[in-house]
């Protein structure tokens, strides 16, 4: 499709561009080239419904949290590297998923993009193709972390998740939310938990909440973390 050249015109307003029925995705990034490189990427393909653009800005935020995208594409620009955007999305938007798209790829910010609750953690150095599959395990309710330094990132919030099981005990799982942390185990999305259990999506997303506050987890990945050491020391088949 053609891309229409007013949208790179204004870029402190939010851009929109209607393509086919999926999923509605928000870029936000601080360099209008890279915007455009995003948007040819993103335009060629059928499943992303909704593309909307803006600079960093507090305002484009804003406007972008109000319309509750499935996902935000944000850059890691600024004093605190986008750290309290994501803060800020997660608490205005928890349903919309926030994947960091960086060229100054660190261990450090990408465990405190994580913390503050991103899903996504990406090197713009990726090719299309990576950057398109790292959209769609997000969307599917998975965690992508750029391969380059995953297992770095995963053993540093494995570190941070044992600090914190050494400074308080883990509440006990009931059956239910036994079931359910063995499906996420799985690799479930929760729309996937929901039909596989009988319930509403409402209601997995309600358990999620609790398995994360008994588990002390401040995100998914880490709820994943935190459940794998629980399984092995119960021994429940639940986890098999």
């Amino acid at each position: 499709m053609k891309i229409p050249a007013s949208i790179f015109l204004s870029l402190r307003r939010v851009g929109v561009i209607n393509l086919q029925t999926g999923k509605t995705v928000a870029l936000i990034n601080h360099q209008p080239i890279m915007l455009e490189g995003l948007l040819r990427i993103f335009a060629g393909n059928d499943s992303l419904v909704l593309l909307e653009l803006g600079l960093p800005t507090s305002e484009t935020v804003d406007m972008i949290v109000r319309r509750h995208p499935d996902l935000i594409v944000l850059d890691s620009e600024g004093p605190d590297r986008g750290i309290d955007k994501i803060a800020v999305i997660a608490r205005q938007s928890p349903q919309t998923k926030v994947m960091v798209f960086t060229s100054a790829i660190s261990i450090d910010h990408a465990v405190r993009a994580l913390d503050a609750g991103a899903v996504g953690y990406v090197s713009s150095t990726s090719t299309a193709e990576e950057l398109l599959h790292a959209v769609k395990a997000v969307l599917s309710g998975e965690t992508f972390i750029s391969q380059n330094i995953a297992t770095k990132v995963i053993s540093a919030l494995r570190t941070a998740a044992a600090a914190r099981e050494t400074a308080a005990p883990a509440k006990a799982l009931n059956v239910r939310e036994e079931q359910i942390a063995s499906l996420l185990l799985k690799g479930q999305t929760n729309r996937e938990m929901a039909r596989n259990l009988g319930l509403s999506e409402k209601t997995i997303k309600h358990y999620m909440t609790i398995l994360m506050q008994k588990l002390r987890a401040r995100n998914r990945l880490e709820l994943v973390l935190a459940i794998r050491p629980t399984a092995s020391a119960t021994g429940n088949p639940l986890f098999n």
